[in-house]
C-alpha cells in the first residue's frame, strides 16, 4: 500500500472523531467532527485570503489551504484534546505528542512537515491566517449552536475579547473586522434570548 493511501485511510478517522469541547458541554454526539471543523477552517481561511488579496496583500493561497487542511491531522492519532487536557498535561507535552503523531502520519514527507511546523510556529502570514480561521470557525460554530438554543457556551467567546493572531496592518484589520462582526451577531442572539 502506498504511503498516500495509508495516510488517506488513517485520516478517515477525522470524519467520525467528535470535537471534544461540545461533548464536555453536554451537546449531543454529531455536533461537529474534526473533519467538519477542518472544512470550516479551510473555507474561512480562503475567504480571509480573498479579502486580503482584494486589498492588495500577497497571499500564497495554495499554502494557506494546505495548512488549513492538515492543521488537525495529528488528532487522528492523539484525539481532539480539549483545553482542559492541556491544563493537566501541559502545552509542551501536547505539542510534542501532536508533532510526533503528525510526523508518523505523513511518514516524514518533508513538504507536509514544513507546513505543519509553519502552522505550529506561526512563521508565515498564511499560518497566522489559518490560526485566525481556526478560532473564527470555532466562534461561528458557537454562534450557530447558540442560535439553535444551546446555552452555557460563554467561555468560548473569551478568545474573541482580545484576539491576537500576531497579524499586522491590513491582515489584522480584516481579521478584527470579522471577529467584530461575529460579536455583533452574537449580541443580537443574546439580546433576543432575554
Amino acid at each position: 500500500m502506498s504511503d498516500a493511501l495509508a495516510t488517506l485511510i488513517e485520516l478517515q478517522r477525522l470524519k467520525r472523531l467528535e470535537r471534544t469541547g461540545w461533548i464536555l458541554r453536554g451537546l449531543p454526539n454529531g455536533t461537529e467532527s474534526v473533519a467538519a471543523h477542518s472544512f470550516g477552517v479551510a473555507v474561512t481561511a480562503m475567504l480571509l485570503a480573498d479579502d486580503l488579496i482584494a486589498r492588495g496583500v500577497e497571499i500564497d493561497s495554495e499554502k494557506l489551504l494546505r495548512i488549513a487542511l492538515l492543521h488537525d491531522w495529528a488528532e487522528s492519532r492523539v484525539g481532539d484534546m480539549p483545553r482542559t487536557a492541556t491544563n493537566y498535561f501541559g502545552a509542551e507535552a501536547r505539542r510534542q505528542a501532536e508533532a510526533a503523531a503528525f510526523s508518523d502520519i505523513v511518514h516524514s514527507a518533508g513538504c507536509y512537515l514544513e507546513l505543519y511546523d509553519d502552522y505550529e510556529h506561526r512563521g508565515s502570514l498564511e499560518a497566522k491566517l489559518v490560526k485566525a480561521a481556526d478560532v473564527i470557525d470555532l466562534l461561528i460554530q458557537v454562534l450557530s449552536l447558540e442560535r439553535a438554543g444551546a446555552r452555557g457556551l460563554d467561555e468560548f467567546w473569551q478568545v474573541a475579547e482580545e484576539p491576537d493572531f500576531h497579524l499586522e496592518g491590513v491582515a489584522r484589520e480584516s481579521v478584527n473586522d470579522f471577529v467584530a462582526s461575529l460579536l455583533k451577531a452574537r449580541s443580537e442572539v443574546v439580546g433576543s434570548n432575554r
